[in-house]
């Protein structure tokens, strides 16, 4: 009987493997962190990682309208936290755990710093912005497949970079 139920449970377990079924699967936009730290300041951007997977991100009838408050990313809204104030052009930002979301358009984009967090990444609240900023838009030579925001260091200073599909766009910021 013990051998029965060890075979069957073989049978089940070798089943869901084949077919997929109780088996975890990879989410279609993952979670990542970009750490990095620039002059004093440590910063943390936290945020879901969606894929082209084919699609038009960035049109007017594009995954990403323009025109619209982006989430910069997928699901749960991008956290930035920073230990220390930066200065992103005439936006300063206190040290302090913030959502990151973006306005894209054909010929620029904005960054938008909002004071909420904690939310899930379309709840989106015009009245809690701290600023919005200016942000540098590039084509890319290739495509990127799966969204990327990257923190580098631009001197004495850094650059926060949103890069997916054939666009990047970045935004200089000063650590004080």
């Amino acid at each position: 009987m013990q051998s029965m139920r060890r075979g069957l449970i073989a049978t089940v377990a070798m089943g869901a493997i084949l077919t997929g079924h109780g088996a975890a699967q990879a989410p279609a936009s993952p979670r990542d962190t970009t750490k990095a730290t620039i002059g004093a300041a440590k910063i943390l951007v936290d945020y879901g990682r969606p894929s082209k997977r084919g699609r038009v991100i960035f049109a007017d009838a594009g995954l990403v309208p323009f025109g619209q408050v982006w989430r910069a990313g997928a699901n749960a809204a991008t956290t930035f936290v920073t230990n220390r104030p930066l200065m992103f052009g005439a936006t300063m930002v206190p040290a302090g755990t913030y959502t990151l979301y973006a306005v894209p358009n054909a010929t620029g984009w904005k960054l938008v710093i909002n004071k909420q967090t904690g939310q899930w990444g379309t709840e989106y609240h015009q009245d809690q912005d701290l600023g919005r900023v200016d942000m540098k838009v590039e084509k890319l030579a290739a495509p990127v497949e799966k969204f990327a925001i990257k923190v580098e260091p631009k001197g004495p200073n850094g650059q926060l970079r949103f890069e997916w599909d054939t666009t990047a766009a970045s935004v200089d910021f000063m650590a004080h």
